[in-house]
């Protein structure tokens, strides 16, 4: 399979030019929503603009990105055969009506209860009858697809084999690989593990987790970080790199915002950890870890070689500048 995908996540902020347009292959609209009846909203401010970025990019396919309206909209539609159905033909009737050419869905996460969505052990099974009605109702002219978490938790708790013969492809989230829920500074997008890393997660062990788990390389699409994480009181020891902090990393700035105040400005100085093949800023007390064109550059190469279908990111709006959706073009397709 070749190497084709170059996705972005648009948020209510994004800004979509007619030069983003005509680069990117795939639009995910962020968000529309489903509720625990079955049915569907969207309410995005791209949608007034779908013709005009079609007629700038006829091959575009636009994508309903959806996340649950109520916090168990998930399972509770997933877990009932009449409202999987009832769900399934909303799904359809509402791509049609909002002019979609397929449907994503963002469900954080089946069987996991800690991103404050409700969830049971019976969601492995129930989320793969979901995906089957659903690809039922909107037929293969319509594009189905999942954003998915990229660990072992998530592989552990969806059927990866059967789900992957419904799906077109995987968004594959390889960011917050280091997050809230770790207080030990690092990066939080790298391809790569570094050595002294207790947590030694990266793309590449999530793609090959993947692969492992029954996800043949066709289907899987590796995400890139056009925002930052960010550990503050951080010790000055080891360029603030894997030290221990008092809580976990939250988000940091957007990537243009970084590259005009933060990257080797104001005391903060550029780092690049050849091993994770990923860049980080420390100023003595805050370590902050992102994407850069370099970095994006090496996952690029990483996806071409190794055969998967593409890169995707979020989130737009993160780098209206455009240097990151620039080195992503360059790195698939020059």
């Amino acid at each position: 399979m070749q190497t084709d995908i170059l996705l972005a996540y648009a948020t209510g902020r994004s800004v979509i030019t007619p030069s983003d347009a005509k680069r990117l292959t795939h639009l995910n609209i962020a968000f529309a929503k489903i509720d625990n009846q079955g049915g569907y909203s969207c309410d995005h401010p791209l949608h007034s603009r779908f013709g005009e970025l079609r007629a700038q990019n006829p091959n575009l396919k636009i994508i309903a990105s959806i996340i649950p309206a109520q916090p168990d909209a998930f399972t509770v539609c997933a877990a009932d055969p009449e409202l999987r159905r009832k769900s399934a033909r909303n799904c359809a009737a509402f791509l049609n009506e909002y002019g979609f050419d397929g449907v994503d869905f963002d469900w954080e996460y089946p069987c996991v209860p800690s991103n404050g969505v409700a969830a049971t052990a019976a969601d492995k099974p129930n989320f793969t009858a979901f995906l089957s009605e659903t690809r039922a109702a909107i037929g293969h002219g319509k594009l189905l697809t999942i954003a998915a978490g990229a660990d072992a938790y998530y592989c552990e708790s969806v059927d990866i084999p059967a789900v992957s013969g419904i799906l077109d492809f995987i968004n594959l989230m390889t960011y917050d690989l280091k997050c809230g829920f770790h207080a030990l500074s690092g990066h939080h997008t790298n391809l790569f593990s570094s050595t002294g890393d207790y947590f030694r997660n990266s793309c590449d062990q999530a793609m090959r987790l993947f692969e492992a788990y029954g996800a043949p390389k066709s289907k899987l699409v590796m995400g890139a970080a056009f925002y930052s994480r960010k550990w503050e009181n951080v010790p000055d020891f080891n360029g603030g790199y894997l030290q221990l902090t008092p809580k976990g990393g939250g988000y940091g700035p957007g990537y243009a915002e970084l590259a005009e105040l933060y990257i080797d400005k104001g005391g903060y100085v550029r780092r690049w950890d050849d091993e994770a093949k990923a860049p980080y800023l420390f100023n003595g007390g805050t370590f902050i870890s992102y994407d850069d064109p370099e970095s994006i550059a090496r996952k690029c190469e990483y996806v071409k070689s190794r055969g998967y279908r593409g890169l995707f990111y979020w989130e737009h709006g993160s780098d209206p500048s455009g240097a990151l959706l620039d080195a992503c073009y360059k790195g698939l397709f020059d």
